[in-house]
């Protein structure tokens, strides 16, 4: 899924993919970082936590804003982002929550920048890191995974 956020001059890709088999993260975000072209900006999330495809992008929103507005709490977009779809302040405990773990089979991806062009073609280095089928379905909320949600974000019944 491909959106433009005009108000920022900025597109934003988000999509999952299932069966990943990460089995070193530090060296699979080195080769991720290496192989992503300048002024892209790369999430991952563990799609498990992530509640729908709406989730990681109005926390782009709010990163966005937040860096507008002077409020960011972080340097980079991304890690912006994941604090606001984690609802967490302190980066280390947001990428805790939502972050990818070397067990996390479905991972959802949040690219961000300024042409679709250069989205696509680093989704597609992205897509051949990852090793697993892409598949936005497992963004999809569900009742099952609403349940590991609401018990990992520590929401009430009630809430």
């Amino acid at each position: 899924m491909l959106k433009y956020i005009e108000e920022f001059g900025k597109y934003v890709a988000i999509t999952g993919f299932r069966n990943a088999k990460i089995e070193d993260t530090e060296e699979f975000f080195q080769a991720i970082h290496k192989g992503k072209p300048r002024n892209i900006e790369i999430q991952f999330f563990d799609a498990n936590l992530v509640a729908s495809w709406q989730h990681p992008y109005f926390a782009v929103l709010n990163a966005l804003t937040a860096f507008k507005n002077g409020r960011n709490i972080s340097k980079s977009l991304a890690m912006e982002s994941m604090l606001y779809a984690s609802a967490q302040r302190q980066i280390k405990r947001a990428t805790q929550l939502v972050g990818i773990k070397h067990d996390s089979s479905n991972i959802a991806v949040l690219i961000i920048g300024e042409r679709p062009e250069i989205i696509e073609s680093t989704l597609s280095m992205v897509s051949k890191h990852i090793k697993a089928t892409n598949d936005d379905t497992i963004l999809e909320l569900s009742e099952k995974k609403a349940k590991i949600i609401q018990k990992a974000f520590g929401i009430s019944n009630l809430e």
